[in-house]
């Protein structure tokens, strides 16, 4: 028997503070979640500008705790009131100097089932993000969710087979990849990743 879900993704222009960015994202879950949608994924650095373009520790006070940070407990009630599991990409900070680019799964009851971290971090022009993340050290975990399983990869991950690989070993069902850019950074890169698929 065929397992279909319905699920959404979310991919917004930047409205120049948290507060009003997480609303935005909040307004596109509840008329996902209206449409019938059982599960959602954000961009990459969801919360926040994507910062990468330059190298300035002025961007660290974008970082917060995974699980117990305000966007992923804001998150939760998300999760709870829509009854949909979230997948919510932030920049981690685990403790000082320790940085991560992040995705937190949450369940449809509002429960963190836990986070991936990303493994494959560039540090090119516009891309600088060696300077804030430290590549990921969780692994490839697969989350056993109200819709699946559900396995998450982070932007420039999409290139590298390894985890694509061990999330299907691990019986991810659905796999988000969320991504951000600036515009026109990334442009040339979509013809070249539809040819491999």
């Amino acid at each position: 028997m065929t397992h279909v879900v319905r699920a959404a993704l979310v991919q917004a222009t930047w409205t120049g503070d948290t507060e009003s960015m997480l609303a935005k994202h909040e307004e596109h879950a509840r008329e996902a979640a209206r449409r019938g949608a059982k599960v959602i994924g954000f961009q990459e650095v969801f919360n926040s500008p994507y910062f990468c373009q330059v190298q300035d520790p002025e961007h660290y006070r974008w970082a917060e705790p995974v699980p117990d940070g305000p966007t992923t407990l804001r998150m939760q009630a998300l999760a709870r009131e829509t009854g949909m599991v979230v997948v919510v990409p932030v920049f981690e900070i685990e403790q000082s100097g320790h940085y991560y680019n992040t995705a937190a799964v949450i369940d449809a009851d509002g429960t963190v089932l836990g986070k991936y971290r990303k493994h494959h971090i560039p540090q090119v022009k516009g891309f600088w993000e060696k300077f804030y993340f430290r590549p990921g050290n969780l692994g490839w975990p697969v989350f056993d969710t109200a819709v699946g399983k559900v396995g998450v990869y982070i932007c420039y991950d999409r290139h590298f087979p390894e985890g694509w690989r061990q999330l299907g070993l691990n019986g991810a069902q659905l796999v988000y990849n969320p991504s951000a850019t600036h515009r026109g950074l990334s442009s040339y890169l979509w013809p070249v990743s539809y040819t491999h698929l």
